[in-house]
């Protein structure tokens, strides 16, 4: 199976916007169908989209976000996450607006 790409957008109210999130997205070349979106508060990592995701997240994938904080809020927390992510699901990370690729 071929090394996948993912996308992961969150917004912290159903009343915010994400479209700079999807434009992104797009122009990354990530398909719609392989985006994750959450539609809630950043300050855990209790969220449907993102238990989704990591479920499918696998060896070889990239996870791309558009900044740092669409991960969440809590700093230790998604510092684990970004471990859990990296060594425990050998996947890599793209952060759009920080150029950064981990």
């Amino acid at each position: 199976m071929a090394d996948k790409i993912y996308g992961y957008i969150r917004v912290s109210t159903l009343s915010q916007r994400d479209d700079r999130q999807w434009l992104a997205m797009r122009d990354f070349g990530i398909p719609k169908e392989c985006v994750f979106v959450d539609k809630q508060s950043g300050k855990d990592f209790d969220r449907p989209a993102y238990k989704d995701m990591m479920k499918r997240l696998a060896p070889g994938d990239t996870l791309v976000v558009k900044s740092i904080d669409r991960l969440g809020r809590n700093y230790e927390e998604m510092t684990r996450q970004l471990d859990i992510i990296t060594r425990e699901k050998g996947a890599a990370i793209v952060i759009i607006d920080a150029c950064v690729i981990i």
